[in-house]
């Protein structure tokens, strides 16, 4: 059980007999009315220390939690609030914090049907229950495709990386004649542009697979995990999208966007490393600097006449071929 969820349990407890009217709580009793009450959701014995049920008390008492408990302790003894209707249950919600949390509350609906939030469809219920939220629309719309196949393996692979298991993967790439069994390590799971990859661990390198070239998934019990200790943050650091070289240096990459759409690159950077090198009345000239790859080239692509890559130069040219061959799809 985890330790956020022992709390809870305790400060649930603690509000329990801190209300009650007609018995004297000593720090004892409350020590020992905490542990019978973990006791009771785990089923193993579990002793709660003096010291914990004082920080519980502590924090119950302040604004840390927005509880702001009145716990007094009268006959330098016993435990009660000074209030006796007051309880952590009851705290008053301002009309903002009910706007807000309604507001949440649509927004996790958006995951309602994802395979990986089905769990969560009774906790939203209970929380638009708690908030009495108002039916309305949905006013803020999260791209997302529910007919992506190898979504169904979301889940599997969830696990296997919680749990650190070794699986064995039946996957088959787009270039490939057949599909290959692939016995690896899970380390992270990624979305880029609506598509989800597992970054692996096989035969000591990572891998990047993509979820829907998966056809297979069973848990290799014969296996000792690996744990890469991957840093996604670094290991996304220098590229667009999910395809990372791990022999490519990052390069810096010019490009020149016309006056009229340069506003749209600006408030929405390529890469986080993005800058300005110039800016004229025909429009601007941005670096960024990454490894070069298939996502980045789409990313280019997808500006069309309105973008230029200055350099590299190798970069360049590959657009320049590109951009031809589609000319010639028309021509035809």
């Amino acid at each position: 059980m985890s330790s956020n969820k022992n709390a809870l349990i305790r400060y649930k407890t603690l509000d329990k007999c801190l209300k009650n009217k007609y018995k004297k709580y000593t720090l004892d009793d409350l020590i020992d009315e905490c542990s019978e009450a973990l006791f009771e959701f785990e089923g193993k014995e579990s002793f709660v220390s003096k010291r914990t049920v004082q920080l519980d008390l502590q924090n119950m008492r302040s604004e840390k939690f927005g509880y702001e408990a009145p716990i007094e302790v009268y006959e330098r003894k016993y435990y009660r609030y000074s209030d006796p209707d007051y309880s952590i249950h009851n705290i008053s919600v301002t009309e903002s914090d009910l706007k807000a949390m309604t507001d949440a509350v649509q927004i996790l609906k958006q995951f309602k049907d994802f395979s990986m939030f089905k769990e969560m469809n009774g906790v939203i219920q209970k929380l638009e229950d708690s908030i009495q939220a108002t039916q309305q629309k949905s006013i803020i719309h999260l791209d997302k495709n529910e007919r992506l196949k190898g979504l169904e393996y979301i889940d599997v692979l969830y696990q296997a990386i919680l749990n650190k298991q070794v699986l064995r993967i039946l996957y088959q790439s787009f270039t490939a004649r057949e599909a290959q069994n692939m016995t690896v390590h899970p380390q992270l799971l990624k979305e880029y542009n609506n598509r989800w990859f597992l970054i692996c661990l096989h035969k000591g390198k990572l891998y990047n697979l993509a979820l829907d070239r998966m056809q297979e998934i069973d848990v290799d019990e014969n296996s000792t995990y690996i744990d890469y200790n991957l840093d996604a943050d670094r290991y996304f650091g220098e590229v667009i999208g999910a395809t990372v070289s791990e022999t490519q240096r990052p390069r810096n990459v010019d490009f020149f966007v016309s006056k009229k759409h340069a506003p749209y690159v600006k408030t929405k950077p390529f890469h986080h490393s993005q800058q300005i090198l110039n800016e004229d009345k025909n429009g601007t000239i941005f670096r960024i600097c990454v490894q070069l790859n298939f996502e980045l080239e789409r990313v280019i692509l997808g500006m069309g006449e309105f973008l230029t890559v200055l350099k590299p130069l190798k970069l360049r040219e590959r657009m320049e071929k590109t951009l031809k061959l589609a000319v010639r799809n028309y021509d035809n």
